[in-house]
């Protein structure tokens, strides 16, 4: 039997969490495995995402039923092929509303694709209540949080706000440094080629210190992969 086709919503309804840039530690973490990735962009005013990678990204507009039909019926293919969704803030109530009016999850599942909410934390009670009322509207929703501390750190008291996402799983992104950070903003550095071979006129230290903050995030969405493998075949038998 054909395994089944994972398609990611990276998401927030908050502005500066880390969205794009957990998208984009995704997709380049199948890139680095030789994995193709279709990657959707719902900012259609700055596209960051889609500007990282131009050849495997859409650019979708969910306010219009066009952008609507671009993403959805591509989602629904079960290719094998992962697909990324970078869900603009701006974007995350339609896009939720969007999948209740169509009865969106519950077609993926007849088709054999497994939708996976990543919710990116911050320090409100607003996010850790979005997240809950998606959880509740789908039980059976696969959600795990990305806790980015560069972007959104969650202070002394993250274990407590951690603790009101009612989440399966729970990913930590890194802080990095100022100058290390700033090599992340270049559109033209490849996460995936950089960890095969870095750039010839990197600092030897930038590029240290970025494959020790990249490696253990790369492990990370390994080590989740493999559990959503285990629970597919011990659902099969």
């Amino acid at each position: 039997m054909a395994r089944r086709t994972l398609a990611f919503f990276v998401c927030s309804p908050h502005s500066r969490t880390g969205v794009t840039t957990a998208a984009r530690l995704l997709t380049d973490y199948y890139l680095s495995r030789n994995v193709g990735v279709e990657g959707f962009d719902t900012d259609f005013r700055e596209p960051l995402y889609a500007v990282f990678f131009p050849e495997a990204t859409h650019i979708v507009d969910l306010s219009e039923i066009k952008g609507q039909m671009s993403l959805f019926d591509r989602l629904l293919v079960a290719d094998e092929t992962p697909k990324i969704v970078d869900v603009w803030h701006r974007s995350y109530e339609r896009l939720f509303a969007t999948i209740a009016e169509i009865g969106f999850l519950e077609e993926a599942r007849r088709r054999g694709v497994e939708p996976i909410v990543l919710f990116q934390t911050d320090v409100t009670e607003s996010a850790a209540n979005s997240a809950l009322v998606l959880k509740t509207t789908w039980p059976d929703l696969t959600m795990s949080v990305i806790h980015n501390r560069g972007a959104s750190p969650l202070g002394r008291d993250s274990l407590a706000i951690l603790a009101r996402y009612p989440a399966s799983g729970k990913f930590v992104i890194p802080r990095l440094e100022a100058p290390i950070a700033r090599a992340l903003d270049d559109v033209d550095l490849s996460l995936s080629r950089f960890m095969r071979e870095p750039p010839p006129g990197m600092s030897i230290v930038v590029r240290a210190a970025l494959k020790a903050w990249l490696l253990p995030i790369f492990t990370q969405f390994q080590s989740f992969e493999l559990r959503l493998e285990l629970q597919s075949s011990e659902w099969l038998r």
